[in-house]
């Protein structure tokens, strides 16, 4: 379901009176449906994905669960002008403040149900609206949540559907029991792909390496976008499932919201916001080896990982500024470090990773605890302000997406967000993927460079391929 724009209402944005009434189109509360669906819920969701029904959609893979979320009943969206909520053909614009998620936070707590879930993105470039004053988001919105007028939640064997449009359950039914469609062919050159052209990245990462040095940072996550030739168009649902199948990723998904497309393998969560209990935890990844085609590589990879100074001084690095952020936002003595350097398995690549958790302040909610966590170290460096600076002097354009979150918020104060790692985009006519590292003092262009290899080779080999899609030529 498309939502069009008829009128428009500006406030002032006082908080707690200005989004009264902006939802009140919103269709009833959805009843449920259990029908039977694929043993395997990833398929089920792809079927779902090409179905078309509701047209803009998310899937979210979380703790062994699928949700599809579909047909946006209401919309909230931030960009360097303002908050713009969306119902029906209400259009309420607010002008942006000086804490733009708190805005987002007032503008859903007048949705007039009680039991809602939003699912949406938010784009790197969010980063500028919370942290510096560069104003460098540009045009473009930052953030975008949806209101699906279709929830389904797929498990094996059975699908439970909610939707204000009961008419769509038995096309849903359909399209569940339906085939998979085709999987689509792969690339014959991923690899070379994969290895093209290092000049740039190395040449930006000897000048952040001189930075650092110079003490103007401790560490920035530099990237490298990697397109596709103009002539390829990746099958985004087909990708998904091959590269699902190949990963053991922390949260994933696939979407078609507000202008992107995007279909990830999250190595990593941002936030995590729990109803009730109020805890609030990150889990930073940092510190990179590419694992073996044999388990005593694997083995031999990770003691290398595991004694290498600079990868421990990275993941260090970035588990105390994630405990700072943490402590700014929790109770006083609740943050601790749960998990400290261990080694998590990631698609082509074992990491560093740690866990720290506390418990919200009184005076906080979910989305103080993304506004503080957004984005995460491992994908900025630190200070935040200054690597956020860094990489924009340093990459040639924004970010988009690409080390943003994937995100799902309830009604009873759970966030959960992914960061966008280990993806595929689509935009604007064009396919690339994007990988980056993280720079130290100690780092040098080579190793850096060979990093994003490893990292880009959880997704490149699995892309798969429109029909009718010419074969890629060897570079």
């Amino acid at each position: 379901m498309t939502t069009s724009t008829t009128s428009t209402t500006t406030t002032t944005g006082i908080a707690g009176t200005s989004w009264e009434g902006w939802a009140e189109a919103l269709p009833a509360p959805r009843p449920e449906y259990l029908v039977e669906s694929s043993d395997d819920p990833a398929e089920a969701a792809i079927r779902l994905a090409r179905s078309g029904l509701g047209g803009e959609y998310v899937v979210y893979e979380r703790a062994g669960t699928w949700l599809y979320a579909g047909g946006p009943a209401a919309t909230v969206t931030v960009d360097a002008r303002g908050v713009v909520a969306r119902c029906g053909n209400r259009s309420t614009a607010h002008p942006l403040g000086a804490a733009p998620l708190k805005q987002v936070a007032d503008a859903l707590a007048h949705l007039p149900h009680h039991d809602w879930r939003v699912y949406g993105w938010a784009g790197f470039e969010l980063a500028h609206l919370l942290h510096t004053d560069t104003g460098e988001t540009g045009p473009d919105p930052v953030l975008h949540l949806m209101l699906p007028t279709t929830e389904v939640t797929l498990a094996p064997g059975k699908a439970r559907i909610r939707t204000a449009e009961p008419e769509h359950v038995p096309l849903i039914t359909k399209a569940l029991a339906g085939p998979g469609g085709s999987a689509g062919e792969g690339l014959t050159d991923a690899e070379d792909l994969v290895r093209s052209d290092p000049g740039p990245y190395r040449h930006a990462v000897a000048r952040t390496v001189a930075d650092i040095r110079a003490g103007l940072l401790q560490k920035a996550v530099l990237s490298r976008p990697l397109p596709l030739p103009a002539h390829t168009t990746a099958d985004l649902t087909a990708t998904y499932l091959a590269g699902r199948r190949a990963n053991t990723p922390a949260r994933s998904f696939l979407l078609d919201l507000g202008g992107w497309r995007a279909a990830g393998f999250s190595p990593e969560t941002v936030v995590e916001v729990e109803a009730g209990s109020r805890r609030v935890s990150t889990q930073p990844l940092a510190g990179t080896r590419a694992l073996g085609t044999r388990a005593e590589e694997t083995a031999r990879l990770r003691a290398d990982l595991l004694g290498d100074p600079k990868e421990i001084h990275e993941h260090a690095l970035s588990v105390r500024l994630a405990v700072d952020e943490l402590t700014a936002i929790c109770g006083q003595d609740t943050v601790v470090v749960e998990e400290f350097m261990t080694v998590r398995e990631r698609g082509s690549v074992q990491h560093l990773a740690s866990r720290a958790t506390g418990r919200l302040s009184d005076d906080r909610g979910p989305w103080d605890a993304f506004a503080a966590l957004f984005p995460a170290i491992t994908a900025t460096g630190c200070p935040k302000p200054e690597a956020l600076r860094t990489i924009s002097r340093y990459e040639a354009e924004p970010r988009g997406l690409y080390a943003g979150a994937v995100l799902t918020a309830d009604a009873d104060g759970s966030l959960d967000a992914a960061l966008v790692l280990r993806t595929v985009f689509q935009r604007d006519g064009r396919t690339w993927l994007r990988a980056g590292a993280g720079i130290m003092g100690q780092s040098t262009p080579e190793r850096e460079w060979e990093e994003t290899c490893e990292k880009l080779r959880s997704v490149a080999p699995h892309l798969r391929l429109s029909p009718g899609t010419p074969p890629v030529e060897p570079r």
